[in-house]
């Protein structure tokens, strides 16, 4: 069953021209960032043969260009999968395509799993794509593939959990420009929460913030070291956003 909601979803992607702006954007975006970080790496390597005490980071193609290209993606899924998510729920309730839904034999949970998987598909897409851009640099500079390959795993993860919330705030309205504003606002403040460990310095609030930072979490995969208690935060919080958009879903069946 979850796989013929995922199927109308997916294909539903392909039919949209959202979709395709999206895609547009990010290609677009993606190439002049990357192209002007690897002019940038090219030039520090030229200058590190005249300079001396050169930061060896500068000098990483890895954190020099592949993380600022990483670190672009996962500034443009912030706002991308929420315009991508608002049509999944919210455009169905106002076409009343919704009520269809929950009149056919799906559970809540077939229909939230199916269109999760859809959208993050296009999210995996897109970062096939940014990958694409790694694999041409391989002609011109030598580097170990693990790290950039556990990163990308790390920005996989972030997509999935933007997935999660976004399709989260597009089952709360009708509105699919409310659903686009409350994907981003919950996707922005996951950082915000996070970010707030650095303002306490107590014995029991830091360690607990430190938990809930989905930055500090990322920032072992960009190191290239893949924790536990990482991958516990990222699939938590998935299945958290996945089962408060299940609950929204079945009150609505309840309702109907």
């Amino acid at each position: 069953m979850i796989a013929i909601v995922f199927k109308k979803e997916f294909l539903g992607f392909f039919k949209s021209p959202l979709f395709y702006l999206v895609a547009f954007l990010s290609t677009i975006l993606l190439s002049i960032t990357f192209s002007m970080g690897l002019q940038n790496f090219a030039t520090s390597l030229t200058n590190s043969m005249f300079q001396f005490a050169v930061p060896p980071q500068q000098l990483n193609i890895h954190y020099a260009v592949f993380l600022q290209h990483l670190s672009f993606l996962n500034l443009m899924f912030m706002f991308f999968i929420p315009a991508l998510a608002m049509r999944l729920l919210s455009e169905e309730k106002k076409s009343r395509t919704f009520d269809l839904l929950l009149t056919s034999p799906l559970t809540s949970m077939d229909i939230v799993l199916g269109k999760f998987l859809a959208l993050f598909s296009v999210a995996f897409a897109i970062t096939g794509i940014a990958a694409v851009y790694f694999i041409l640099s391989r002609r011109m500079f030598e580097f170990t593939w693990a790290p950039t390959l556990i990163a990308t795993l790390g920005i996989l993860f972030v997509a999935a959990v933007y997935s999660a919330v976004s399709l989260f705030a597009s089952s709360l309205t009708e509105n699919t420009m409310i659903s686009l504003a409350l994907g981003i606002v919950f996707n922005i403040s996951l950082w915000i929460i996070g970010g707030l460990a650095d303002l306490f310095d107590g014995p029991i609030a830091k360690p607990i913030f430190d938990q809930i930072s989905m930055n500090n979490h990322l920032q072992s995969m960009i190191e290239g070291v893949i924790k536990t208690n990482g991958l516990v935060f990222f699939i938590s919080l998935i299945f958290l956003f996945c089962f408060l958009t299940e609950r929204v879903v079945e009150s609505s069946r309840w309702r109907a």
